[in-house]
């Protein structure tokens, strides 16, 4: 016989309990975790190669009939609570609330952080630096325009600052605003990265509104709220944060639209058994046809799978550029080490970057 809906209430209570005795217990371990390690600051907690490791087994054991995403984003709040029993971490990240930026801090650390929202990328990484913050969030390219942020790149290549995670983020824009339809819009604004990835809808629905850019997608929301006839393009965050009304969900052009933000911090971690490296390389292009390929040769030769590839100027000399590298592989794994103690006898510049484990779902 089926149970009757009392026995289920009953038997849902009972489970409730032993899962909180489990997650007290869990904290208390983890709290142990420090004791036994020496260890003082919440940051020195903060390992993301373990945290990666964790996350992946929670993947592997899930059987349902929670999603993966559900599974995992259950255990980083678990951990994120127990990381925050002393004080919590303090992340840097690029504003101001409602942007997507802050919605990836939240995605990879939990809600158990304080999040110091800064309004430009070098003040992400100088809080950072000034130890004022614990890590910082930028972000850096988005799977349907590419590059987000160029200064990000431009920042890394003088920061003594190291990346140490990354974070991919569903991008979902929703057009909002006060108005109850679409003929009473007059304006649209948001972000430039948010319009271009809109650009066929918006063409499509309001081919006579004007597109203005603002510096933020939680500016155009504000802006949606305080002025008649303006709609915003932006996530569900906004739209919570300054009361607007959701007029139509998930508007851009692809379906699977996601940015890809980096993770900052002070120093580098140990491999998590899946993981990538960036670094930074330059040659002198006086040195004939093929310097690149001569460069990154030894990836090819040592088996080493390259992601992606960036330039930007060096500001060393005029027409003098450095190639920003993703890799896959920890810089630390016999491979990778081999390729790039190789191509650092052939660089004029050379530095790595980060080396860091790849994002979790």
């Amino acid at each position: 016989m089926r149970p009757t809906l009392e026995q289920l209430r009953t038997k849902i209570d009972s489970l409730d309990e032993r899962i909180q005795e489990l997650i007290a217990e869990r904290a208390r371990c983890a709290k142990e975790v420090g004791v036994v390690k020496g260890l003082t600051a919440t940051a020195d907690f903060y390992r993301p190669e373990r945290e990666a490791q964790v996350l992946r087994r929670v993947v592997e054991r899930n059987k349902g009939p929670l999603r993966n995403e559900d599974m995992v984003r259950l255990f980083r709040e678990l951990m994120s609570a127990c990381l925050a029993q002393e004080e919590p971490l303090k992340v840097a990240y690029l504003g101001p609330e409602g942007t997507f930026t802050q919605s990836a801090v939240l995605k990879h650390f939990g809600h158990s952080v304080h999040a110091l929202s800064v309004t430009t990328i070098d003040e992400v990484f100088h809080e950072v630096e000034a130890a004022v913050a614990d890590f910082g969030v930028a972000p850096v390219e988005n799977s349907s325009e590419g590059t987000v942020n160029i200064h990000t790149l431009d920042m890394l290549l003088a920061s003594p600052l190291k990346v140490c995670g990354e974070i991919e983020l569903r991008i979902h824009q929703h057009l909002m605003g006060k108005m109850g339809g679409l003929s009473k819009i007059r304006r649209v604004c948001s972000h430039p990265q948010s319009l271009a990835q809109c650009r066929a809808w918006l063409a499509e629905h309001l081919t006579d509104v004007e597109k203005i850019p603002v510096a933020s997608n939680a500016e155009a929301a504000r802006r949606a709220r305080d002025e008649d006839g303006t709609a915003a393009l932006a996530g569900d965050a906004a739209a919570e944060l300054y009361g607007l009304k959701i007029l139509f969900s998930n508007v851009e052009d692809q379906a699977d639209n996601s940015t890809r933000f980096l993770v900052v911090g002070r120093k580098l971690f140990p491999p998590s058994g899946n993981d990538k490296t960036s670094l930074l390389v330059s040659a002198r292009g006086t040195e004939g046809p093929g310097v690149l390929l001569h460069l990154l040769d030894p990836l090819a030769r040592h088996g080493v799978n390259m992601t992606r590839i960036e330039s930007r100027p060096s500001r060393r000399a005029k027409w003098d550029y450095v190639f920003f590298v993703d890799l896959d592989g920890h810089a630390e794994e016999p491979n990778v080490a081999k390729a790039l103690a190789e191509i650092q006898k052939k660089a004029t510049l050379f530095k790595v970057l980060g080396a860091y484990p790849k994002a979790v779902l």
